[in-house]
């Protein structure tokens, strides 16, 4: 199982509710759940390799697990309530987040800007691979969530949206 296919079993289990998935494979095993008691998504991702593995990203020893939680935002309850009128966009992959494709280029976005559906918002570099981002929302941008060129990971929200 590659990284994009993983990347697609994270997608399903966090959009179709179901509560816990778990694959195991000749040379691995992985397991993936969610908490909805809390109502906010945690995922924990147990990989189990029975020899190295080429596919996966991550080096990997043979009898230890790897595991790797999504970290959950923390904030004062002011700044969730205002930000709660927002829209957040968030990483549809893991990788590394760029606003601009070069560091001479001015930024795709700046605090202040409109976007509409299908602009290009951000990269995010996955595996020497430069994947151009693009608005799913129409409205305006509030505020920046990620620092340039820092490691981003999955579903890790990236900018809050005023659709109005």
């Amino acid at each position: 199982m590659n990284i994009k296919e993983i990347q697609d079993l994270i997608k399903f289990v966090a959009k179709s509710g179901v509560s816990e998935v778990e694959i195991e494979q000749k040379d691995f095993k992985i397991v993936i759940k969610s908490d909805d008691k809390k109502k906010k998504f945690q995922e924990q991702i147990v990989v189990q390799a029975a020899a190295p593995v080429a596919q996966i990203a991550a080096p990997v020893i043979a009898t230890a697990p790897v595991v790797a939680e999504t970290p959950v935002a923390t904030s004062a309850a002011a700044e969730q309530e205002e930000d709660s009128k927002y829209i957040t966009v968030k990483s549809p992959m893991i990788g590394t987040f760029y606003r601009s494709s070069t560091p001479e280029k001015p930024p795709f976005i700046v605090v202040g800007d409109t976007i509409k559906l299908g602009d290009a918002i951000c990269i995010i570099e996955a595996m020497k691979l430069f994947n151009e981002i693009e608005a799913e929302v129409t409205g305006k941008i509030v505020k920046v969530l990620v620092d340039d060129s820092t490691p981003v990971q999955y579903d890790q929200p990236l900018f809050l949206v005023d659709p109005s």
